[in-house]
């Protein structure tokens, strides 16, 4: 028997699709969060923007949970129950944001002491199901696929949420309290069910990576003994930094394009549709890239290193005033931040089931917990970094170029770190 034939055969790619229906549900619920909420506090109830921010910022930092829940899934195995809870209390909180948000036109502090809960909540679902979720993909894809599977189910989440915000939209208008949360029901019971969908009849799945979840041992015996592992610690701050620098560019895109080449606000906003193009292809030739050439490391290094580049063109393209430049630059960091993301998701799963300590959910959890406080962070520094650079240097042009310029230092450093920390095989 050929060793292909002996090799346990995984999850398929329709098996590893309908899952990935779960990714678009979280996609649905966090999109209505970070977008539609956002919209409706800064400009229909005038709040300052500082406060959705906020709030995003609360669902992000509890997240910090994740290893925590990844653990616990390893202990008593039934993955696939956490998902549904998990996802049931991220349907439930999108839902409870939402009224809380409605709650806001009359009652502005009971309203947004709600929204708080809400969106402390949402960091607490997404953990405990996004987290069991992805050690369940990683236990059951083989490895040859994991790039494959990393750029399906994060391109399905990018559909949950271009979809979620168009429907969303046109839906909303014209706007009302009551509207708002009819349409957040409409949202948050379609992600449930697709969340239902995406695992019905998995329960019963065997994974084919097998490794010790260590179960008789407490939780904070088992993570310090993965982070005092040097390849598990390595990775996450790898995650940490190239989280950091990818997420630190998508709240000043748009107001660069404004501010330094006097694009509107919609040609502004088709550069971000640009971008996200550009991450798509990104996704898809480094899935295809990854599986045929070289190995998921050093394509998350590439990504990186490819980043950091397009980040220096556009710190240069001020100089050149050109807006095609600025649009190729933004289009190339895009293609390079889809490479650097599905090679770091998929190096991510295959590290999940070689490492040494902890078992899937946990590990999945450490490295889940260095990707959201990074990102969350993220947002925070580009924007107040932008704006203490432009006060300081005297310029727009100045200020954002020295956030992109300190962006395109933290690829870097990741891109040294993946290659000379993270072992392949």
């Amino acid at each position: 028997m050929s060793q292909a034939a002996s090799e346990p055969q995984g999850l398929s790619w329709p098996s590893i699709a309908r899952l990935g229906l779960v990714q678009a549900a979280i996609g649905a619920v966090v999109v209505l969060m970070t977008s539609t909420l956002n919209r409706v506090m800064v400009v229909e109830l005038g709040l300052l923007a500082a406060i959705p921010g906020l709030l995003v910022g609360v669902h992000f930092a509890v997240q910090i949970l994740r290893p925590r829940m990844g653990f616990g899934s390893d202990r008593d195995g039934r993955r696939i129950t956490w998902i549904i809870g998990g996802m049931g209390l991220t349907s439930l909180s999108g839902l409870g944001a939402a009224a809380a948000t409605a709650w806001m036109t009359t009652s502005p502090r009971m309203g947004l002491a709600a929204a708080v809960v809400a969106f402390f909540l949402l960091g607490v679902g997404v953990s405990a199901g996004s987290t069991p979720f992805l050690a369940y993909m990683a236990e059951r894809v083989p490895e040859r696929r994991m790039a494959g599977a990393a750029a399906l189910t994060w391109i399905l989440m990018i559909a949950g949420i271009i979809v979620t915000a168009t429907v969303a939209g046109s839906f909303l208008d014209p706007y009302s309290p009551t509207r708002l949360v009819q349409v957040a029901f409409g949202v948050t019971g379609g992600a449930f069910l697709l969340t239902l969908i995406g695992v019905a009849g998995r329960s019963g799945s065997e994974p084919i990576h097998l490794r010790s979840s260590e179960s008789s041992a407490p939780f904070k015996e088992v993570l310090d003994a993965m982070w005092a592992d040097p390849q598990s610690r390595a990775f996450a701050t790898f995650i940490f930094l190239s989280m950091l620098a990818y997420s630190a560019q998508d709240i000043i895109l748009e107001p660069y394009a404004g501010a330094v080449f006097g694009l509107t606000p919609g040609e502004s906003t088709k550069i971000a549709g640009l971008q996200h193009g550009g991450v798509l292809l990104g996704m898809i030739a480094g899935a295809v890239g990854a599986a045929r050439w070289g190995t998921l490391p050093r394509w998350a290094a590439a990504g990186c290193a490819a980043s950091a580049l397009a980040l220096v063109a556009l710190v240069a393209m001020p100089a050149t005033g050109s807006v095609q430049g600025m649009k190729g630059a933004v289009f190339a960091l895009g293609l390079a931040n889809g490479v650097f993301a599905v090679a770091a998701i998929g190096a991510m799963m295959g590290l999940t089931v070689r490492g040494k300590a902890g078992g899937a959910g946990l590990r999945m959890g450490f490295w889940g917990a260095a990707q959201a406080i990074a990102y969350g962070l993220g947002g925070v520094v580009g924007a107040v970094g932008s704006d203490v650079a432009r006060s300081t240097l005297g310029s727009a042009s100045a200020g954002y170029s020295a956030v992109f310029a300190a962006e395109a230092v933290l690829f870097t450093a990741a891109a040294v770190l993946v290659l000379t920390r993270v072992r392949e095989g």
